[in-house]
């Protein structure tokens, strides 16, 4: 017989501080805290000189920063954990600290303050912002900080597709942001020709990328709205990344037909995403995400596996699967038919 666990308000209070965390962990990037321990700086006043901090500030910040995880505690030494070691060093190539300029972007947490009557109106409310309107500047932001998230799905979606060995290709390229996912291709495949599409202040910075990979030259931007600007047609390949998370079901099938219909007969589509279970509470980070999309679109949602392919089918494409990718997303292929 097992005993009934006490109720615990730790689940109220963590949640309602948890905006603690975020000032606490951009607070340790601001000072390259992280970095400074992993140098050897091991106990406040240590960590505090060399960051040219307060003391006492430095203690309570890695006190809290070991409550949380981000650091361990041995005496009076703080050291790194292995996944701050790896994420949050700019000694590691892997790392995640500049992501915080998107975010934690002021834009996007906004919308956090007006959740109540979004929640009551179904749409992004008062002060609040919808992420996907016209020319919105956060994805300039969004292209210019997420690299570090975004290379592990590029080279993962490049393997996934075999595009090296793909000989000519032609790729369409949709809301490209910083550009990386049709310049790993461009990387592997030197005869791949790659449309990319975007506001034309996010594709700006998917020209620098570009450039400072090499591929600049097989990068056409093709500027404009995805539901309406022409990309022209003849593809073998169509990416759509971290993009239909943005809209209803019924405006992502609309895509998906018009993207069907610029594929070459045989051409494939990719799509990265956020996969949920269809209980739509499961796996814990890729459900949560549904908040970002509620906060701050007006019909946005996190879709499972069996509602993307439905959308796929529904759009004429067929041979749809999945796959996991290292990191928490999940990359669907499909033909068109």
């Amino acid at each position: 017989m097992s005993a009934t666990a006490a109720p615990s308000a730790e689940l109220f209070f963590t949640t309602a501080h948890a905006y603690q965390r975020t000032a606490a962990l951009r607070t340790a990037i601001a000072l390259d805290l992280f970095t400074t321990i992993g140098d050897g700086a091991s106990t406040a006043s240590d960590i505090a000189r060399a960051c040219g901090a307060s003391e006492r500030g430095v203690r309570i910040l890695c006190n809290y920063l070991t409550v949380i995880g981000f650091l361990m505690k041995d005496g009076d030494s703080f050291r790194l954990t292995p996944d701050t070691s790896v994420f949050l060093t700019k000694r590691s190539p892997a790392y995640l600290g500049g992501t915080l300029q998107f975010l934690a972007n002021p834009e996007l947490t906004k919308n956090s303050n007006v959740l109540t009557d979004t929640v009551r109106s179904g749409k992004v409310s008062g002060d609040g912002r919808d992420t996907v309107e016209a020319e919105n500047p956060i994805w300039k932001d969004f292209a210019r900080a997420m690299v570090p998230f975004v290379m592990p799905a590029a080279q993962g979606i490049a393997d996934l597709l075999d595009v090296a060995s793909a000989g000519p290709i032609k790729v369409l390229d949709i809301a490209a942001g910083h550009g990386y996912y049709g310049i790993t291709i461009a990387q592997r495949n030197p005869q791949a020709e790659i449309v990319a599409v975007d506001w034309p202040g996010v594709l700006e910075v998917a020209r620098e990328h570009a450039a400072a990979a090499g591929v600049a030259d097989r990068i056409r931007p093709c500027p404009g709205n995805a539901f309406t600007v022409d990309w022209g047609s003849g593809y073998q390949l169509a990416l759509v990344t971290n993009f239909l998370h943005h809209f209803d079901v019924e405006t992502c099938t609309t895509l998906l037909r018009r993207v069907a219909a610029s594929l070459a007969r045989g051409g494939r589509i990719a799509i990265l995403e956020f996969i949920v279970n269809d209980d739509h509470v499961s796996p814990p980070l890729q459900a949560a995400f549904a908040m970002n999309m509620l906060a701050g679109t007006d019909a946005g949602d996190v879709y499972s596996y069996a509602e993307i392919a439905g959308m796929l089918r529904d759009a004429g494409f067929s041979d749809v699967s999945s796959h996991q990718l290292p990191n928490p997303q999940m990359v669907i292929v499909a033909r068109k038919e």
